[in-house]
C-alpha cells in the first residue's frame, strides 16, 4: 500500500513538475529571444543576431532618429498616468461600497465592473468606438484616457476589495464609538490599511493600460499614436530592430517594477488574496 502511494506520489510530482517546467520555457524563452534579439548587428530583426551591439539602443534613445517612438512613449505614459489616477478613485469607492454589501444589488454591481475583463479586447474596442461615435465624440487622447480606465478599474476594484475583506470591522467601528466622523475614520483608518491593496491594483492597471493594443487601435488617430500601435506598424512594415529595443527598455522597467510593488506592498500576495 505504501509503494503504491510513493509510486503516486512521484508520478504526480513528475506531472506538475513536467507542466510547471513547460509553462516556464513558454514564459521565459520569448523573452530570451527578445532580449538577444535587440543587441543584433543586424539592420533587421532576425534569431539567431549576427552580432553583438548597442546601437538599435543608442538609436532608440536618440531624440531625433526616434522622434515618433518618444512622441508614442509620451502618450502612453499620459494615458497610462490619468487612466490609473482615475481608475483608483473609481475602483477604491467602488471597492468600499460593495465589499462587505449583502445586497442583490452589489453582486450585480461587481459584475458589472469585472465585466471589462469578460468581454474580448477587440469587442470592447469596436464598442467603445461606435458608442463615442453615436454621441459625436472623435478619436483623441481623452477618449484613450476613458477607455483605458474602463479596462483597467477590474485590477483596481478585486485588489482594494480583497484588503478590505481582511480588515477588521472592529477598527472602524472603535473608531466611531470614539466620536470620530465616517470622512475621519475613512482618512485615517480604513485607506491607510487598505491602501498597500489600491498600490498592487494601481501598479497592474498601469502595466495593463501601457500594453493595450485594442482600445488603443480603435480610439487612437495618427496625433494620439500609442506606443504598442506604433511598435505594430513598426513590426509590418521594416522589422525595424528598434522594436525589440523597445522591447527590452519595457522587459526592464517591468521587472524593476515588480521588484518595487513586491518589496513594498507584497504584490504577489495581493494578487493572491
Amino acid at each position: 500500500m505504501g509503494r503504491q502511494r510513493s509510486l503516486a506520489d512521484l508520478s504526480y510530482t513528475l506531472v506538475i513538475g513536467t507542466l510547471a517546467l513547460l509553462a516556464l520555457l513558454i514564459i521565459v524563452v520569448p523573452v530570451v529571444i527578445v532580449l538577444t534579439t535587440s543587441f543584433t548587428e543586424g539592420r533587421s530583426l532576425k534569431f539567431p543576431p549576427t552580432g553583438f551591439s548597442l546601437q538599435w539602443y543608442a538609436e532608440l534613445f536618440d531624440p531625433v532618429k526616434s522622434r515618433q517612438i518618444h512622441r508614442a512613449v509620451y502618450n502612453s505614459l499620459e494615458v497610462a498616468a490619468w487612466s490609473t489616477a482615475l481608475g483608483v478613485l473609481l475602483g477604491s469607492m467602488a471597492a468600499l461600497g460593495l465589499a462587505r454589501s449583502r445586497h442583490k444589488l452589489a453582486r450585480v454591481g461587481d459584475s458589472f465592473f469585472m465585466s471589462p475583463l469578460v468581454l474580448p479586447g477587440l469587442t470592447f474596442g469596436l464598442a467603445a468606438l461606435m458608442y463615442f461615435t453615436l454621441i459625436g465624440l472623435r478619436p483623441s487622447l481623452n477618449l484613450i484616457i476613458a477607455g483605458h480606465m474602463i479596462v483597467t478599474v477590474p485590477f483596481i476594484l478585486r485588489t482594494t476589495t480583497a484588503s478590505i475583506s481582511q480588515l477588521d470591522p472592529a477598527l472602524n467601528d472603535s473608531s466611531q464609538s470614539l466620536g470620530a466622523s465616517w470622512f475621519y475614520t475613512l482618512r485615517r483608518v480604513t485607506l491607510p490599511l487598505i491602501a498597500p491593496g489600491i498600490f498592487a491594483g494601481a501598479f497592474l492597471a498601469f502595466m495593463a493600460s501601457i500594453d493595450n493594443v485594442p482600445v488603443s487601435l480603435f480610439l487612437s488617430t495618427a496625433r494620439t499614436d500609442m506606443l504598442p500601435i506604433r511598435m505594430w506598424g513598426m513590426m509590418e512594415s521594416t522589422l525595424d530592430p528598434r522594436i525589440a529595443a523597445v522591447s527590452g527598455v519595457l522587459i526592464a522597467a517591468s521587472f524593476l517594477l515588480m521588484l518595487i510593488m513586491e518589496w513594498t506592498v507584497g504584490l504577489t500576495r495581493r494578487m493572491r488574496d
